[in-house]
């Protein structure tokens, strides 16, 4: 048998059976790196999840002298996690009224991306529950105290959905 060509050029004929083969090759090495990039960009998303969840764990730590989360704080923490996007909305809100004009959407793609962000956050936290660290495990709240945001390091941490009727009535889900 030949030998299998490094480039589209090397191919004679575009029906012979080496340029089927290399289209062949070239796609399952393009499927291969969109399946990287969707797992890069979910672990960004985790991470900063995590990371935000990680801020509050540790100013709470500061604030009272506790080694694990009870439904309340867990609860209180995801309320505010809910809200951490109102002081840019405000902010977006407040440029377009100075504009006066019609059509003043100028922010209209970060506007739309953080609703969207919200509304499919608020809806999992009501619903099926939000995946964030749990903080009712002592262990894990160390492990995410000394997490310091590389994403080799974001399989050590346990994640648990918490829902808000779960915690509400003070079980986990």
């Amino acid at each position: 048998m030949g030998k299998k060509p490094k480039d589209i050029s090397e191919c004679k004929h575009p029906n012979s059976r080496k340029t089927i083969a290399f289209v062949k090759q070239m796609k399952k090495e393009s499927n291969r790196e969109k399946a990287k990039l969707g797992t890069a960009i979910k672990q960004n998303l985790i991470a900063e999840r995590i990371s935000w969840f990680r801020e509050q764990l540790i100013a709470l730590r500061q604030a009272e002298n506790i080694t694990t989360c009870a439904p309340e704080h867990i609860s209180a923490m995801i309320e505010l996690y809910l809200t951490r996007f109102d002081e840019e909305l405000e902010q977006i809100k407040l440029k377009r009224s100075i504009g006066m004009r019609k059509n003043n959407r100028q922010h209209a793609g970060r506007e739309d991306v953080i609703k969207m962000t919200l509304q499919r956050e608020t809806q999992e936290y009501n619903t099926c529950g939000l995946e964030i660290p749990d903080f009712t495990n002592a262990l894990n709240v160390d492990t995410v105290c000394k997490w310091e945001g590389e994403l080799r390091f974001l399989q050590n941490i346990k994640l648990k959905r918490f829902s808000k009727q779960a915690l509400n009535t003070g079980t986990k889900k």
